[in-house]
């Protein structure tokens, strides 16, 4: 019991700190070059890993193109919703970016619902559009109420990127529920991130963003790529550990904890506060995906 709960806690804390760590990225480097240094970093670490581990399964996908073409098409999702979610960061706050990712879980059911029978069952009942109404209409309390250093419009803008951010995040996630029908989730995961990273590489070099790279300090371009290891190891393997020990339930509760660490961190390490109304808005939230994932985990 209590090794669960320091399990539990440890994984509240790593994920609260990971949205200051992307925002203060998202304020020292472009957006490409920020992505392709993390996504590498993480992703080819990781393709390092798949080869003495999942080798044979390596070999497998190029056999199958279509299974190679998924493969591509979520790296292509996966850069554009970390494009329009790391500009949003820059933006908004860490805090931001962690109440959206809360909103993503009740969007991803609803659009999932469209293509999947077994999804249209989790939202049948009247308590997930309760819930799925009340995060809606926080977001936009929190949203609304905003008034960052950028300013207000600024931060309208932000939250703007953020949502089309999960919502690409919630197409993406489509592709994703096919694809581990057919290979383990660390692959599918190691490959994604490597792929987008080479999108953003690309785009880095065709931009001419990546020259930047040369007058940056070495300790700030490895502290990124450190930050892209900590977000695979933390968002990835520490979240993968938990669904499969205490279940989806449990890890969905964890993840309605996160923006109070969030908040904390981010109030101690970057000086963000909220106003009074943006606490409604963020609280709605909770409350919000709370009984829309209660109500549809069945």
């Amino acid at each position: 019991m209590k090794t669960t709960l320091s399990t539990n806690a440890l994984y509240i804390l790593l994920m609260g700190l990971g949205f200051p760590i992307l925002r203060v990225m998202s304020l020292h480097f472009d957006t490409f070059n920020n992505n392709a240094v993390r996504f590498l970093s993480g992703g080819i670490l990781f393709i390092l890993i798949c080869a003495f581990k999942f080798r044979r399964t390596l070999f497998e996908i190029f056999k199958q193109p279509r299974l190679l073409l998924t493969l591509l098409l979520l790296g292509v999702f996966m850069a554009g919703n970390m494009y329009f979610f790391i500009n949003g960061l820059r933006l908004t706050s860490a805090l931001s970016g962690s109440i959206f990712g809360i909103l993503a879980m009740p969007l991803g059911i609803a659009i999932a619902a469209i293509f999947f029978a077994d999804e249209r069952q989790k939202v049948k009942q009247r308590g997930f559009y309760l819930g799925s109404l009340l995060a809606i209409i926080g977001s936009f309390i929190f949203v609304l109420n905003g008034n960052q250093q950028g300013g207000e419009q600024q931060f309208v803008l932000g939250s703007l990127f953020l949502f089309l951010g999960i919502f690409i995040q919630s197409l993406q996630n489509l592709l994703v529920k096919s694809a581990v029908q057919k290979l383990p989730v660390f692959v599918i995961s190691a490959s994604t991130a490597t792929i987008a990273g080479l999108i953003f590489l690309a785009l880095a070099l065709y931009s001419g963003k990546i020259a930047e790279l040369q007058h940056t300090p070495r300790l700030m371009l490895s502290a990124l790529a450190l930050a892209g290891i900590y977000g695979m190891a933390t968002g990835m393997l520490f979240a993968f550990y938990i669904v499969q020990k205490q279940g989806i339930v449990t890890f969905n509760l964890l993840q309605l904890l996160v923006p109070i660490s969030t908040a904390i961190i981010g109030y101690y390490t970057l000086g963000e506060r909220i106003n009074l109304a943006q606490a409604l808005g963020a609280s709605v939230v909770l409350i919000g995906c709370l009984i829309a994932l209660n109500r549809s985990k069945a």
